[in-house]
């Protein structure tokens, strides 16, 4: 009898913290919201020096409230899940445990404080809570898209480290330290910058081959640039109108990204609630 009842309250508990489907975890999620923009607010309201001045205590108790607030939701979502070493060591795990940490790190080395403005990589998580079916497909497309994406990618992220630094070296052997290409490295930084199209200025090349290499090199970066955003809306435009809006997760295995008409989990079978 006690047992049904636990396993009746973690089933309720996982509902209201994990998903977003009915009102009571819309609602948690939408407090959670809120308090992650006060949270945020107060950080940035505590870098102006005179706001700091005047009304610097009410701030830090306020940050606090919050994060014992989100201590408590860290470990609620531990609590809630048959595999609690699954949910700690996921993304969303490690993302919620970066946005509780600060405050207490503050209190061995101060001067971290401000790194609780992480906490605004939960507020993604609004487009779950509201169940705003075009936000939530699109936000599963692109997802899927990076992931179908990422080898090629970073096989085409290695080739242009490889580019930049045989660019960089023939800079260095063209331009040498009066030009300000001191050593390799810094002909290779000086690279990235220009490929980048980023152009700092502080470096620049003085001999005619070198601002012709220099050139090749802003043409080659427009290009460049171009070529992860077509690799992702390839696989993006292949997956258009196929992604799902369900935000329910599994209560034994925390998997997400389920279809809408799923009844059992895709990744280990356990039932769904409906």
């Amino acid at each position: 009898m006690e047992e049904n009842i636990t396993n009746n309250a973690r089933k309720r508990f996982h509902e209201i913290i994990y998903e977003a489907d009915t009102f009571a975890g819309k609602l948690f999620d939408l407090i959670l919201i809120f308090l992650i923009l006060i949270s945020i607010a107060a950080v940035m309201l505590e870098s102006v020096v005179s706001i700091q001045a005047r009304y610097g205590t009410a701030l830090e108790i306020t940050e606090w409230v919050i994060t014992i607030f989100f201590t408590l939701e860290y470990l609620g979502r531990i609590i809630a899940v048959k595999r609690p070493l699954k949910y700690i060591l996921s993304v969303q795990g490690i993302l919620d445990l970066l946005a509780t940490l600060p405050a207490y790190i503050d209190l061995i080395f101060p001067g971290l404080h401000f790194l609780v403005s992480i906490r605004a990589v939960r507020l993604l998580r609004i487009f779950r809570i509201l169940k705003l079916g075009q936000f939530v497909g699109a936000s599963n497309q692109l997802t899927d898209a990076l992931k179908k994406s990422r080898m090629k990618i970073i096989v085409f992220l290695f080739s242009v480290v490889v580019l930049c630094i045989i660019l960089g070296t023939v800079m260095y052997i063209i331009e040498g330290a009066e030009s300000g290409f001191t050593s390799i490295p810094v002909a290779v930084y000086w690279t990235i910058v220009t490929l980048t199209t980023v152009g700092f200025g502080d470096i620049t090349p003085q001999t005619p081959f070198g601002q012709f290499v220099s050139m090749v090199i802003m043409i080659l970066g427009y290009g460049i640039i171009a070529v992860p955003t077509g690799l992702v809306t390839a696989e993006f435009m292949s997956k258009k109108g196929e992604a799902d809006t369900n935000t329910q997760v599994c209560p034994n295995c925390s998997a997400d990204h389920h279809r809408d008409d799923a009844l059992f989990c895709y990744h280990c079978g356990h039932g769904l609630e409906r």
